[in-house]
């Protein structure tokens, strides 16, 4: 099925705004600590462990670069999303400068699994489709709404969220972070896709059904054999 067109403009508005408004957010309320010189380009190959990563001695303009989000993920797995980062990790300039952004791509029908980010707020923005989008708060209320080309919605940090795609055609969204690296715990994959893994009668015990049934799904999220 055609991918609905997204113009280079279009998708670049949408960074913009995405950071735009990140950065308009205090300092004090930023996700990761603030930097205390211009720039500090992340050494992804060094073995010194810091509360981030420790700086390279050359920056280059290709540090700072990435053309990662251009083009659609593939969408054909058992959730029919990808998410696509560009973090730390991709972009290595944006070591110790509290932002982030990732592209998610869903077939139709394809669900972003329930999940949390523990170090940031996230900000979706619709490249294009439809898609149902929610969070729960700490007292189990659902906050959501539909949502469709050029609109915004915000995760709160830390809340478990989802999003799923309402539509008959493929959607697309840019999400930004106020972190570098702001982590992605899956809920289904964290409880049981483990390793070690969490003791069926945890599982079993917390879900009020049997360990049969915890084994049946633990199979489901195993890691696939070669």
């Amino acid at each position: 099925m055609a991918r609905p067109s997204c113009s280079p403009l279009f998708l670049g508005a949408a960074v913009a705004v995405a950071l735009a408004v990140l950065a308009a957010a205090p300092l004090a309320l930023a996700g990761d600590p603030d930097y205390l010189q211009d720039l500090c380009v992340a050494d992804l190959n060094s073995e010194v462990k810091v509360n981030g990563f420790p700086c390279k001695a050359n920056a280059t303009a290709d540090d700072f670069f990435s053309s990662v989000l251009a083009k659609p993920g593939a969408t054909n797995n058992t959730m029919g999303s990808v998410v696509t980062g560009a973090n730390v990790e991709k972009v290595p300039g944006l070591n110790t400068l509290g932002v982030s952004l990732s592209r998610i791509d869903y077939a139709p029908g394809g669900l972003n699994p329930p999940h949390t980010h523990p170090r940031a707020t996230e900000l979706v923005f619709v490249l294009y489709g439809t898609l149902d989008v929610g969070f729960l708060t700490t007292a189990n209320k659902l906050v959501a709404r539909t949502i469709s080309q050029g609109d915004v919605f915000a995760f709160p940090r830390g809340l478990v969220h989802f999003q799923r795609n309402a539509g008959d055609e493929p959607a697309a969204v840019i999400s930004a972070f106020n972190s570098q690296l702001p982590g992605t715990q899956s809920i289904a994959m964290t409880l049981f896709g483990a390793s070690p893994e969490v003791p069926d009668e945890v599982l079993a015990k917390a879900f009020q059904i049997e360990a049969e049934e915890v084994d049946k799904i633990k199979a489901k999220f195993a890691p696939k054999k070669s």
